[in-house]
């Protein structure tokens, strides 16, 4: 027995009538009498009274009526469901990020976004460190990871940039150079001890411009744990702006960096050619964001603010 054969019984059950059931099944009335017959056999049971003048159902015929019902109902659901699978309408998306994408609204903007477009699909986030996100991308683990860039990118990754801002110092407000409203030239952070972020873009190129080697007291891993230890006298950070306005922790201080700016990027790492529709169509809404600048405006207001 299939669904053939169910969806010709109900029809029969719901119209009482044979002829107009073919005409509806689009199928010749021998052969719709056929597959009832098929149905009773294999049942065991009479499903329908059937006379020249009346069709009705048998006692066996009702109770199988109801069962009928319920399993074409849940067959079409699940088609449904596979149907929409395939177009990425529904299933569930797994995405890694860094606190610098959450920090800059990356990630929240990405999620919201694409749950108000597709509000059955189940979206997890989860924060992880960077240098496990391209593997786990890799392995299938997670479909998408938000990261503040560079990192080194297999050729199955490709990535896209969302926002973009630039480096400053984050010192504790009792330091020699936090009493100053200027911008600190790199060279005068030489012999300081650093704190340093999960990402040392940012030191490394104060480091190169000043000439030095920088001196590492901790790597706690997150910005937050970064400022925290800032706050806490351990040392001195290069940091992405951005936590100007996203972090205020008591004891921290910011400052611009003299010379050019030190542009950081938070970028979306995703497979090179995925394939499950569902994670295609966060990358596509991924690729059509336009990137975002961070221009820093808060520390400059709250450096004349000290004038």
């Amino acid at each position: 027995m299939d669904i053939r054969h169910l969806r010709s019984f109900v029809t029969v059950a719901e119209n009482l009538h044979f002829s107009r059931s073919a005409e509806q099944l689009g199928v010749s009335a021998p052969t719709l009498t056929a597959q009832i017959q098929e149905v009773e056999s294999l049942l065991e049971a009479r499903l329908f009274n059937r006379t020249k003048r009346s069709v009705a159902l048998t006692p066996a015929g009702e109770a199988f009526l109801t069962e009928a019902r319920a399993t074409l109902e849940q067959f079409e659901r699940a088609v449904n469901v596979g149907q929409r699978a395939g177009r990425g309408q529904v299933g569930r998306v797994e995405i890694g990020y860094v606190g610098s994408a959450a920090f800059f609204g990356v990630l929240q903007d990405q999620v919201q976004r694409f749950r108000n477009q597709w509000p059955d699909v189940m979206v997890n986030t989860k924060e992880l460190p960077t240098e496990q996100l391209t593997a786990l991308l890799e392995d299938g683990r997670i479909d998408v990871a938000f990261v503040r860039m560079p990192v080194h990118l297999p050729d199955a990754i490709s990535s896209r940039i969302l926002a973009r801002d630039r480096f400053c110092v984050a010192l504790p407000a009792d330091h020699i150079l936090a009493k100053t409203v200027d911008d600190i030239r790199p060279s005068a952070l030489a012999g300081e001890l650093f704190v340093l972020p999960e990402q040392g873009l940012g030191l490394r190129e104060v480091a190169k411009r000043g000439r030095f080697d920088p001196y590492i007291g901790s790597a706690p891993g997150s910005l937050v744990a970064v400022l925290t230890q800032v706050a806490l006298g351990v040392g001195i950070a290069v940091i992405p702006s951005v936590l100007i306005q996203t972090v205020q922790l008591p004891n921290v201080v910011f400052r611009e960096i003299a010379g050019p700016p030190i542009f950081s990027e938070v970028g979306a790492l995703f497979r090179r050619h995925e394939r499950l529709p569902i994670v295609c169509n966060l990358i596509s809404q991924i690729l059509e964001t336009d990137e975002r600048v961070w221009n820093g405006d808060p520390l400059r207001s709250a450096q004349k603010e000290m004038l």
